[in-house]
């Protein structure tokens, strides 16, 4: 056997500490996507088994589709995010300065057609592209961390949205809500969802199938190394980051269409619920793992959590509990992964 040969063995051989675990316990750690889609399965069992006629309907699933949909948009821009090792405090705040540029734009162009709507969701796309493209220069350029530099993008960005306006804009067209709104494709999904579907299959095929999404994990697993062998990691930051801003412009024009306002005060929590989701689903805090199918069941088990304490009369409060414990097991098993790894 070559030097190159017992060097690859080495390296895709299990680390010296984890082959001392356990066999289940070493597939655990390795399958925590499919344990939290496990999961994910278990809480809409119990639900449909304790309230079919509520929960189990083909109405109530819709309705939670379109709920996990904007948060969908937004958690698969995080995705990229944290694979690199970074993370994004600001989406929350641009998705409500995109809305109401977007907003802001179609009042000032007026009218009732798909050319103001189109109108609106360029604008909101720009917008979050632009705050997206600051994130990723100031952080490349000033090794300032993305911690700091995102929570001061939050902030601007929440700032410059309300000196443009401090009251929720709801002159929105008609045919904004009508069609993306409330619209359904075949009369049966709603665009909503189709929009955040077609997103997430996108993203998935750039991350697993292209040499972007190579690029995205080898800067988040070792940044030096990905730069030694050609990768302009800078470039690919920025490029991350002008991901997640357009995404949140995009969630922001979403939630336009479907709350007919910008809501201003309705979105304080997202960035924190999209780190969440993309965590709970097996993305590594630590970056260079992580999937987006991982992301989209991270996302429905809030959501699913949410709708079935409302149907059995809990009080919400128990789904940030719920959701927090998960938070912490599913950080506490990437660490478990990590430290194997490192023994190896």
């Amino acid at each position: 056997m070559s030097e190159l040969e017992q060097a690859a063995a080495t390296q895709g051989a299990p680390p010296a500490e984890a082959r001392r675990l356990p066999r289940t316990v070493r597939w655990l750690l390795e399958a925590q996507t499919a344990w939290i889609f496990l999961a994910l399965l278990g809480m809409i069992g119990v639900f449909a088994f304790l309230k079919p006629a509520e929960f189990a309907t083909v109405d109530n699933f819709r309705n939670m589709a379109v709920d996990a949909s904007s948060l969908l948009v937004i958690a698969v821009g995080m995705t990229f995010v944290i694979i690199t090792g970074g993370i994004d405090l600001s989406v929350g705040a641009v998705l409500v300065f995109a809305s109401i540029v977007a907003g802001k734009a179609m009042e000032a162009q007026g009218g009732n057609g798909y050319g103001t709507v189109l109108l609106g969701l360029a604008v909101a796309l720009v917008a979050g592209l632009g705050w997206g493209l600051v994130n990723g220069i100031v952080i490349t350029r000033s090794r300032v961390t993305p911690l700091i530099v995102t929570l001061g993008t939050l902030g601007m960005a929440e700032g410059a949205g309300l000196l443009i306006t401090d009251v929720n804009i709801r002159s929105v067209p008609l045919k904004l809500t009508d069609s993306i709104g409330i619209g359904r494709l075949w009369g049966q999904i709603p665009y909503l969802v189709v929009i955040a579907a077609f997103v997430t299959v996108v993203a998935a095929i750039a991350l697993a199938l292209t040499r972007f999404g190579r690029y995205t994990y080898a800067v988040g697993s070792n940044a030096e190394a990905a730069r030694r062998v050609g990768v302009k990691t800078e470039q690919h930051l920025i490029k991350v980051y002008a991901i997640s801003g357009m995404l949140a412009g995009l969630a922001g024009f979403l939630s336009l269409a479907r709350f007919s306002t910008t809501t201003i005060g309705g979105h304080s929590t997202d960035n924190l619920q999209a780190i969440a989701a993309v965590v709970i689903g097996g993305t590594s805090l630590f970056g260079g793992i992580g999937t987006i199918v991982g992301s989209v069941v991270g996302v429905f088990i809030p959501v699913v959590l949410q709708n079935g304490f409302i149907i059995l009369s809990v009080q919400p409060y128990w789904q940030e509990v719920a959701v927090g414990a998960v938070l912490i097991a599913a950080v506490y098993l990437d660490q478990l992964k990590r430290r194997a790894r490192a023994h190896g």
